[in-house]
């Protein structure tokens, strides 16, 4: 339950950064992309925060044996560059790139109920399905 309680609270937190910075709207995502059009660069500053805050709290949370609310970390091992990996990263891209939408913001758009951001919640899992189906084929 407390597990559950935390991941509920830092979805929430995450979700409420990700309004105030405005990265839920499609069209400002998009003009960031736009590096030879209108580029607007604030949304740099705001992933230059968060590698901030990732690379040194990590420093200090993987010096430890275990997450305080579970008995291990969850790291991939995963080390090489392969075929499914870029394939899946250029979907990604390309996805973002058309959409103006990635996966979170897009999942925190929900709560405006953005009929844009219902489609792309939907072909997100569509893709999660597909991949899942060829995966086993």
């Amino acid at each position: 339950m407390k597990i559950n309680l935390v991941a509920l609270l830092s979805g929430i937190i995450f979700g409420v950064g990700l309004a105030l910075s405005q990265m839920i709207d499609p069209n400002k995502v998009l003009s960031f992309l736009d590096v030879t059009g209108n580029w607007d660069p604030s949304l740099a500053f705001v992933m230059i925060g968060a590698l901030v805050v990732t690379m040194l709290s990590f420093r200090f949370i993987l010096k430890r044996s275990a997450p305080v609310l579970d008995s291990g970390f969850h790291v991939s091992r995963q080390t090489i560059i392969n075929r499914p990996l870029l394939i899946g990263a250029g979907l990604f891209g390309i996805g973002w790139g058309m959409t103006g939408y990635c996966p979170g913001p897009a999942v925190a758009s929900l709560g405006l109920f953005s009929v844009e951001g219902i489609i792309m919640v939907v072909a997100i899992y569509a893709g999660f399905f597909s991949q899942h189906w060829l995966a086993n084929k």
